[in-house]
């Protein structure tokens, strides 16, 4: 076992930082969610070199090729699934391994999609923003009007439209069978045997927008994607319909959608990602009592940080005993 420097400012369980430890390894750990730090461009490399670390690990700090030439790092990992963070090809060309967590929060995200569409078509945020308002039940009138106005649907029997069968978008749709819906399928990447085992079906963009109560994206952000669904789409939407977004926001004209609630062209949204971020109070979409929004929270459970810790551990422990790590993204470096 190499003796090794470890800065590690991602989120972990406090038994993996003491099992690091308790292998030899000299442990710095910073989580972002306790300093409030978030290192961008070249803000890390003074840390890094101070603290003289070999080993480095994050979530949304970047590790670009400013600090890899400058430094001696010897493994660079992120709990993230596939960092854009880190500069992968100044990396390799360096032979330093990067690390990654593949699946990470891929279930988390799958529920909390479920759940959105659950608060929308049930009304849950309008629901208790109208109780907190002051609002009183003088008579029976007052309460049929509530009723109305709140009524819901239920997902059962209903056609949900899937943006992407990655990941996230299979579990989606795996989850979604209990709920006995028919499954629209949008991706030309799509496995056709998974798409065959959530019964799903194949469509176009045209199809899909047609015919689903309910569209949910789980889709990357690329040049085929970025601006997919506009104010030409939405019009193409059934009024009823709800969009459901923890993907990405690029995917979305946020405009042409905040206009769309706001005029009723579809009828709600939940969002967990915007171009905005992080989301506060000021966001606009918050004044719509149609829209649930949530602060890119998907992934934030439990589950993902012990998941994401014994990964990283296990892979740092088997980098520190000389071995090639299980999640590498570069393995070329071995060469």
């Amino acid at each position: 076992m190499f003796y090794l420097h470890v800065l590690i400012t991602a989120p972990v369980t406090e038994s993996g930082i003491e099992e690091l430890r308790a292998s030899g390894l000299e442990v710095n750990y910073q989580s972002w969610l306790e300093t409030g730090k978030l290192y961008l461009g070249s803000s890390l490399l003074e840390t890094i070199k101070t603290g003289n670390y070999d080993i480095v690990i994050v979530e949304g700090d970047e590790i670009k090729e400013e600090i890899i030439e400058q430094t001696e790092l010897k493994l660079i990992g992120s709990v993230r699934g596939s960092p854009n963070n880190i500069s992968l090809h100044s990396a390799t060309a360096k032979k330093i391994p990067v690390i990654a967590v593949p699946g990470r929060n891929t279930i988390a995200v799958a529920e909390h999609t479920i759940a959105l569409m659950l608060a929308q078509a049930r009304h849950i945020i309008a629901a208790e923003r109208l109780l907190k308002s002051e609002f009183f039940v003088d008579d029976f009138k007052d309460f049929g009007n509530m009723y109305k106005s709140l009524m819901g649907f239920e997902i059962s029997g209903r056609t949900v439209g899937l943006i992407g069968l990655g990941q996230i978008g299979y579990e989606v749709a795996k989850r979604l069978r209990a709920f006995n819906v028919e499954i629209l399928v949008l991706d030309p990447y799509a496995n056709p045997a998974k798409v065959k085992e959530v019964s799903g079906r194949i469509v176009d963009l045209a199809a899909l927008l047609k015919n689903s109560d309910i569209i949910t994206i789980h889709c990357p952000s690329t040049n085929e994607t970025n601006g997919m669904l506009g104010a030409k789409e939405f019009e193409k939407m059934k009024k009823t319909a709800i969009l459901i977004n923890t993907a990405r926001a690029s995917v979305v004209d946020e405009y042409a959608l905040l206009a769309a609630l706001k005029n009723g062209t579809i009828a709600g949204a939940g969002l967990d990602v915007f171009s905005m971020e992080p989301v506060d109070s000021d966001n606009e979409f918050l004044e719509l009592d149609n829209v649930t929004v949530m602060p890119h929270m998907g992934g934030n459970t439990i589950d993902t940080v012990e998941r994401q810790t014994r990964v990283i551990v296990d892979n740092i422990l088997a980098f520190a005993r000389g071995e090639i790590p299980k999640n590498i993204l570069n393995p070329e470096v071995y060469d």
